[in-house]
């Protein structure tokens, strides 16, 4: 590439949201380049060999199931993957709750099956489940649709659909209005009584943020998706997924820079004309896509070009601001690891299959408030599963490769996480093997990442993996923040296109998508 290279659309981040953004801009005849930092695309979207001692063993480093894409399939349709290699299974089913009595509650892709799970401990919790899920669907009949589109457009069609779930569902408008508006902790505790079905609910829910919060009856979306549409996962590593979009943006003319880090997001009177990179390269554009977090952006956009409001609206916007934010621990194993003690309880189930959720509501509890503190919790509180189980060709044969998610670590522990990182790690493990068998005694070797860490791999702003807090106050127009969601920025020419704008986190390519369309109107 010459010094000095001229597109229609430069797009810095080559994580699965800029390569959707790529992808439909070239679609419709742009000429468009992503660039990418690191030395393969995939970004929080991506599978690799990470583990030395163990080089035949696959590790997702972030993202490793899909359930968003199965909420909103458009992307892998509308871009054809299939052809480039992407191809998905479904979890049957995917998540499963492990309680320390040995017992355990399926969450099916079936209401009423997984009212009858609830319904072994308790029948009133039964019978108030079926009722919350008749809010939930309402409450996401309603949210689709408007999830799909920019939220700086009209949308008739789409606020059309959402108008008709809200007159079929009427009669529950306070219900869902109640729900949304409380802490999810206390919706799950007025509704049910048995620390079996209290414990798996805090424990799914729990993976959106603080459950005491307010206006986290939202995160309910969570259980009504996994019912609906279930949980997948990529044959062949999350990382096919994003090769198989780095195919098909090649073959739609579109260009793709590896080891590229960008210095700056070039402005000129009040216009984005293209991207720096740190080799000194110059990448002329007529519009620019910042993939990546906003805060990243906005701190390369050529200084002045963007006022002290609107810098300051991004840096505060929250990045896991309760303090907490998931470990991600990869264990290498010479040989399989059994679930045998929930599992001789039951036989309708391959636990080894299943994201298995371990934990207590006073394990949620405590994990949230001391990451507030900067400490590391006590008490287990984790979302497992064994990769390798849903598809073998991730490990070697007779060998299993275990995915360990602490979902709440302190972002800032008071010990740093260079003194503690070894030691966390261990006591991660340590939990685990409570529940997963031979998961101490057949380790090869692990790999430890907290959110610093995960943070300076991929520029992510305090490690946050989805860029902005979710929440009510974080959505529509106002992700990331008032005045900055919608499909025009201070600076012209220039659009944020990550899982900082709507709607938000996940696998599925909707703000790439709809960065694309708000490019295509303004080179119009």
């Amino acid at each position: 590439m010459s010094s000095e290279t001229s597109f229609d659309v430069a797009i810095v981040g080559g994580g699965h949201n800029g390569l959707s953004a790529a992808c439909y801009l070239a679609q419709s005849g742009q000429k468009v380049v992503v660039i990418e930092a690191l030395d393969k695309v995939g970004g929080m979207c991506s599978s690799g060999y990470l583990i030395p001692e163990a080089p035949q063993h696959l590790v997702h480093p972030c993202a490793l199931d899909l359930m968003s894409l199965r909420v909103h399939p458009m992307m892998p349709e509308e871009l054809q993957l299939a052809r480039h290699g992407f191809k998905q299974v479904e979890m049957t089913p995917g998540y499963v709750y492990l309680h320390p009595d040995g017992n355990s509650l399926v969450f099916w892709r079936d209401v009423a099956k997984t009212a009858a799970e609830i319904r072994r401990f308790s029948e009133r919790d039964a019978t108030e489940f079926i009722e919350l899920m008749k809010v939930i669907n309402a409450f996401i009949d309603m949210a689709i649709p408007m999830m799909r589109v920019d939220p700086a457009q009209k949308n008739l069609g789409a606020k059309f659909e959402a108008l008709k779930a809200l007159l079929r569902n009427r009669h529950l408008k306070p219900e869902i209005m109640g729900m949304v508006g409380s802490p999810a902790y206390q919706v799950v505790m007025e509704r049910f009584g048995h620390p079996v079905t209290q414990s798996a609910l805090c424990c799914l829910l729990g993976a959106a943020g603080p459950i005491t919060n307010e206006a986290t009856g939202i995160y309910f979306a969570l259980l009504g998706f996994l019912l609906r549409t279930g949980v997948g996962r990529v044959l062949g590593g999350m990382q096919t997924l994003s090769n198989a979009m780095a195919a098909r943006l090649t073959e739609l003319g579109g260009s793709i820079l590896l080891n590229a880090p960008v210095a700056e997001i070039v402005a000129r009177d009040g216009k984005a004309t293209g991207v720096r990179l740190q080799d000194g390269r110059l990448i002329a554009a007529r519009a620019v896509v910042a993939s990546i977090h906003p805060k990243t952006a906005f701190d390369l956009v050529t200084p002045g070009a963007l006022d002290r409001r609107a810098m300051t609206r991004v840096a505060l916007a929250p990045a896991n601001a309760h303090g907490g934010a998931p470990l991600k621990v990869d264990v290498a194993l010479r040989g399989q690891v059994g679930v045998k003690r929930h599992q001789a309880r039951r036989s309708d189930v391959d636990l080894r299959k299943c994201v298995l959720l371990i934990g207590t509501v006073e394990a949620v509890l405590e994990n949230f408030r001391a990451c507030a503190r900067g400490q590391v919790p006590t008490l287990p509180y984790m979302w497992n599963t064994l990769p390798s189980a849903v598809d073998p060709s991730q490990a070697p044969p007779g060998q299993d490769i275990a995915y360990l998610y602490p979902v709440a670590m302190p972002v800032r522990p008071d010990e740093g996480w260079d003194t503690i990182r070894a030691r966390v790690g261990q006591q991660v493990i340590d939990q685990a093997s409570e529940y997963m068998d031979g998961l101490k005694e057949l380790e090869i070797a692990r790999r430890v990442e907290a959110s610093p860490d995960l943070a300076k791999r991929l520029n992510v702003h305090n490690g946050c993996v989805v860029h902005i807090d979710t929440g009510a106050t974080r959505s529509g127009l106002m992700r990331p923040a008032f005045g900055l969601g919608g499909d025009t920025l201070p600076v012209a020419g220039l659009f944020l296109g990550g899982a900082g704008i709507h709607p938000g986190g996940g696998i599925n390519g909707l703000p790439g998508r709809i960065a694309a369309g708000r490019v295509r109107r303004f080179l119009k």
